[in-house]
């Protein structure tokens, strides 16, 4: 946001503070900004150069972004596998409350057929 700023209140000015140089070098691609911040400051004709190498060698910016969305997707699997594992844990925790819970109530019928028996002699 702050470098389209500057965009729109520098055009056509002359580069006059380092500075500038680095917001021009972040924010321009016109080739006249170009020329006109390497006339000022020459260092900056390397850093273009290594742009254009990395624009030039599209396999290598690819192979960069695919090792980052290979790390991405390992992460969220491991992610995915992490919360599965503990939502197994819960369904488990959960079915030996209601295990119980039957059992309890299985007594509890039988405790009452019981009495039931006892109560028909």
């Amino acid at each position: 946001m702050a470098l389209d700023i500057y965009k729109q209140n520098h055009q056509n000015k002359s580069i006059k503070k380092r500075l500038e140089g680095w917001l021009t070098f972040l924010s321009s691609d016109e080739p006249e900004d170009i020329i006109a911040l390497i006339e000022k400051y020459p260092d900056f004709k390397t850093m273009y150069e290594q742009v254009y190498e990395i624009c030039q060698n599209i396999e290598q910016v690819m192979g960069m972004f695919s090792k980052e969305l290979y790390e991405l997707d390992r992460n969220t699997v491991q992610y995915m596998i992490d919360e599965l594992k503990e939502e197994n844990q819960r369904q488990k925790e959960e079915n030996q409350r209601q295990k119980e819970k039957i059992e309890q109530m299985e007594a509890e019928l039988r405790e009452a057929l019981k009495k039931l028996e006892e109560y028909k002699r």
